[in-house]
């Protein structure tokens, strides 16, 4: 029936506000409601056929009302696909925002931050919200540049410690701290100034210890 499968996503768009990460695109889906749509226009094209373009409703009030049938089907099933690209939009940008590595995780099963990934080998991202990504990710860095001394991509809420103990979750090699460098090895713990390794906690680098 026409318009289930609109319903559909809109539940799958529902489902990813309440999740912490987002789900795998539902590929199938969207490319089914987009198929509807064609055949829902073809089928519009075919009933106006006959009449060269000089339809009048109030002449042929039963056609009229196939004809505004499939139109509302077709612009519901719009409204369900820009809903659900919007929910997942949304949740892209607020991740960039966040400072987290969407290219990198999207293929890892172990993703914490932003992603569920249903395997090694398979990304929750479309190759459309990938460009997405990454295009929107060297625009927000151009943004950025126009403040050397601030980081607009910050936490805005204040730390409740200046230092805090850290474990590194995986190899970062050396970064420079206000204390000197250190050298972020796999399962090695250190105690760092907050604002030094913010940003490494949020791509998933180190892991904050209670």
């Amino acid at each position: 029936m026409y318009g289930e499968l609109g319903l559909k996503l809109v539940q799958h768009a529902k489902r990813i506000q309440a999740l912490g990460h987002l789900p795998s695109y539902q590929t199938e889906i969207v490319r089914a409601i987009a198929r509807e749509v064609r055949e829902l226009d073809k089928d519009v094209a075919q009933i106006l056929a006959p009449f060269q373009g000089f339809f009048n409703p109030s002449g042929d009030p039963a056609t009229a009302v196939f004809l505004l049938v499939d139109h509302l089907c077709m612009r519901r099933n719009k409204r369900c696909l820009l809903a659900y690209h919007r929910v997942r939009a949304d949740r892209l940008e607020e991740a960039c925002w966040n400072g987290q590595d969407l290219l990198s995780t999207a293929q890892s099963p172990m993703s914490r931050y932003g992603i569920d990934s249903e395997g090694a080998t398979s990304s929750s991202l479309s190759p459309e919200e990938e460009d997405y990504v990454r295009l929107y990710g060297d625009m927000l860095a151009v943004y950025n540049g126009q403040w050397t001394d601030i980081d607009l991509t910050g936490s805005l809420e204040p730390p409740r410690d200046l230092f805090i103990d850290v474990r590194v979750l995986k190899d970062a090699g050396d970064i420079q701290t206000e204390y000197g460098a250190i050298t972020l090895t796999k399962n090695s713990q250190f105690y760092v100034r907050h604002g030094d390794v913010e940003r490494l906690i949020a791509q998933g680098f180190l892991q904050k210890l209670s």
